[in-house]
């Protein structure tokens, strides 16, 4: 027995009829219709199809429009009202007005509820009309309370069949717009990476890049007059060169979460904007670096944003100024907000003026931007009147809309 169990009963057997049942009726409703009005009418007439019966067409005018009740619910249940009128009038009783119970049930599981209550109301009519006709006075009651309970049980299952449906249909519309939504989203999150990573990529890029061609060019110039400066000079090239290296490789390491050497490379920070100030001044840029307030209880990312921003805008005080510049780097840390303050007063090259802190490319001041947006803040870039240029940048610390 147990044999038989799991060969009939299992996936594929016999628990699979019913899925299998609603599958077929679903991919082909005429066909399931249909064979549902031929056992209607079998169980109804058959007597009468085998006599070949003149009542025989009522049954089968009853049972057969079932066979398109799915496309045409309104027009099938009339038809069918009509036929039980007429079989009315003729005085003809047939078990096949079963039809018009199934009939009402899919009007009720198709259409809106006043064609439901129309349908209902009709049924009602007959049912009243046959008893009148066909039905003794002691048992007139009686039938009226069974027949009216069978078809409203008949629109009360249709009416919940058509819940479900639109319930179904509503989950599946909101499932395919939250999958919308999320895919929006990642393509929001990837587009806000890659934002990310280009902006990290120009500011490690750039200014190691401007430091080693200032130092090239100061190598260049004292080659021959102070060939120990010039040689001092092709060192800071290299150590500058191993250092955008090492920056490139911490940057990398954070991308790649797998990556050993991450945890040993940490993200440039406040402190290091000492080194970064040394740095330019070996380019050849003088400057002077000034930290105020308690800077320890600073977020990671705000003291990297303020060193990126920082970082940006001695890169372009030293592509765009001309030589005798003098630079300053202001910070000012409070509770609730951190300043930076960039001051430079040199003036720029003929051919750079009007565009520092918008090289070709773009990506500067667009940058420092994004930077100061994440934590609800600001930038502002501008010559001052008396020569030179200044960049100031505000974040806020405890909001980061900035309200």
């Amino acid at each position: 027995m147990n044999t038989l169990l799991r060969r009939y009963g299992g996936e594929h057997g016999l628990a699979a009829v019913p899925a299998r049942l609603v599958a077929f009726t679903r991919r082909h409703p005429i066909w399931a219709d249909t064979t549902l009005a031929m056992a209607l009418l079998l169980l109804f007439e058959a007597g009468n199809l085998l006599r070949l019966s003149d009542w025989a067409m009522l049954g089968v005018a009853l049972t057969l429009p079932l066979a398109l009740r799915r496309r045409a619910p309104v027009a099938v249940f009339s038809m069918i009202a009509v036929v039980a009128f007429a079989q009315w009038v003729v005085d003809a009783r047939t078990g096949a007005d079963a039809s018009l119970l199934i009939a009402l049930y899919t009007v009720a599981a198709s259409c809106d509820r006043r064609r439901t209550l129309y349908a209902l109301a009709v049924i009602e009519v007959g049912i009243v009309l046959a008893i009148a006709r066909w039905t003794a006075d002691g048992f007139r009651f009686g039938a009226f309370v069974g027949l009216s309970a069978m078809a409203l049980t008949a629109a009360v299952l249709g009416a919940n069949l058509r819940t479900r449906r639109r319930y179904l249909v509503a989950l599946e519309e909101r499932a395919q717009r939250l999958e919308r939504e999320q895919r929006q989203q990642a393509e929001l999150a990837v587009a806000a990476e890659r934002s990310r990573i280009a902006r990290e990529m120009h500011d490690i890029v750039t200014h190691n890049l401007s430091v080693m061609v200032a130092l090239a060019d100061a190598a260049t110039m004292t080659v021959h007059s102070k060939p120990e400066r010039s040689a001092a000079a092709m060192e800071q090239v290299s150590g500058t060169g191993r250092q955008a290296l090492t920056e490139m490789r911490r940057f990398l390491g954070v991308l790649h979460e797998d990556e050993p050497d991450a945890a040993r490379h940490p993200q440039p920070d406040l402190a290091r904007l000492g080194a970064l100030a040394e740095q330019v001044r070996a380019a050849g840029l003088p400057t002077t670096l000034t930290v105020q307030g308690d800077t320890r209880n600073v977020p990671p990312g705000a003291q990297l944003a303020v060193y990126r921003l920082a970082q940006e805008a001695l890169t372009n005080t030293l592509k765009h100024a001309q030589p005798g510049a003098n630079a300053r780097i202001r910070v000012s840390s409070s509770a609730d907000r951190l300043e930076l303050s960039v001051v430079d007063d040199g003036r720029p090259r003929p051919v750079d003026i009007g565009e520092r802190n918008e090289p070709r490319g773009g990506r500067g001041l667009a940058g420092m931007r994004e930077r100061a947006a994440v934590y609800g803040g600001e930038v502002e870039a501008g010559p001052l009147p008396g020569g030179g240029w200044r960049v100031s940048a505000l974040l806020h610390l405890t909001d980061p809309g900035g309200s």
